[in-house]
């Protein structure tokens, strides 16, 4: 009975952020359209538009390889297994041993690295300058994240996300190393999903253009697979930040129907506000130039070993 209940607590997790990740998109859209006093597009938009262009016939250029058809696949499979193993509104699930902070950054870097091969794979120069800034932007994140899982790991003695809620829950205090990592993993979350100011997913210039420009030769359902894998990463993120540091209405494995309603309830609430301030953040900030992107990641690569050492240094206290 009880690997049936995990069973169907695992699998409504992954059907759970699977869903809301477009909704996520569309709530931003319609929050930032509110703030720039527009009407705005319905806040599922981009579940019509994924469903329109899974309709829509898959245009392929003439040199494309077999990696080029199968990387949408496997950066929607790698995304949408990292997210899934992040506790959402219960933790303890099926998966739980694999819940691990290491394995999310492999799992999304691996992602990153298939779309960089397919940006190149057909030679456009668009998708060339795009994978090249992506490769730049994630060598410079990828420090900033191990940096952050470093000042986590001492904080709550584990990897495991499920340790690390429990662990927040039990202690949760004002602390200066839990505030560095809290800002070092807002600036990587931006620039991992290429949000304003690090880039602007609704620009048209080609060469202002990281994540699109390695796209643009996609369509139909490639296009759809990929656009919802885009989706689900920054779902992740915020899944992943709600866990770590504000793990409030996690449910424990075995709480039962009405303990998983109060946390599904609770994971809403926090993807409601983490959406509505990623709007207004957007919309009082301007993007910045590919050259500044750096210091920005820079800064958070600096908050995260700064929070590492204050755990050395407090503890020697």
């Amino acid at each position: 009975m009880t690997f049936l209940v995990d069973f169907f607590a695992q699998g409504a997790q992954m059907l759970l952020v699977l869903a809301l990740a477009p909704v996520l998109i569309g709530f931003t859209r319609k929050v930032k359209a509110r703030l720039l006093r527009r009407r705005g597009a319905p806040i599922l938009q981009p579940w019509y538009d994924i469903i329109r262009l899974l309709k829509k016939e898959t245009v392929l250029a003439e040199n494309a390889s077999w990696l080029y058809r199968a990387a949408p696949y496997i950066i929607f499979a790698t995304t949408w297994v990292a997210t899934s193993l992040v506790p959402t509104f219960a933790t303890g699930l099926m998966f739980n041993w694999a819940a691990d902070l290491l394995a999310l950054a492999a799992l999304l870097g691996a992602g990153r690295f298939f779309l960089a091969l397919a940006g190149m794979d057909v030679g456009t120069s668009f998708g060339g300058i795009g994978a090249s800034r992506e490769m730049m932007f994630g060598s410079l994140a990828e420090p900033a994240t191990i940096m952050i899982v470093f000042a986590v790991s001492l904080i709550a003695g584990s990897t495991q996300l499920s340790e690390v809620a429990a662990f927040m829950s039990a202690d949760f205090t004002l602390r200066v190393s839990v505030l560095f990592a809290l800002i070092a993993t807002i600036i990587v979350a931006i620039a991992e999903n290429g949000r304003i100011p690090v880039d602007n997913p609704a620009t048209h210039l080609e060469l202002t253009m990281v994540h699109e420009a390695m796209i643009l030769e996609y369509s139909g359902r490639h296009l759809a697979v990929i656009e919802l894998a885009a989706a689900l990463k920054l779902l992740l993120y915020v899944s992943l930040i709600g866990c770590v540091f504000f793990p409030f209405g996690l449910a424990a494995h075995d709480g039962g129907l009405r303990a998983f309603t109060v946390g599904a309830g609770a994971y809403v609430l926090k993807l409601a506000t983490a959406g509505f301030l990623l709007a207004f953040f957007e919309t009082s900030t301007a993007k910045m130039r590919v050259f500044r992107v750096p210091d920005f990641l820079g800064a958070g690569l600096m908050l995260g070993l700064l929070g590492a050492l204050l755990v050395f240094v407090t503890r020697s206290l």
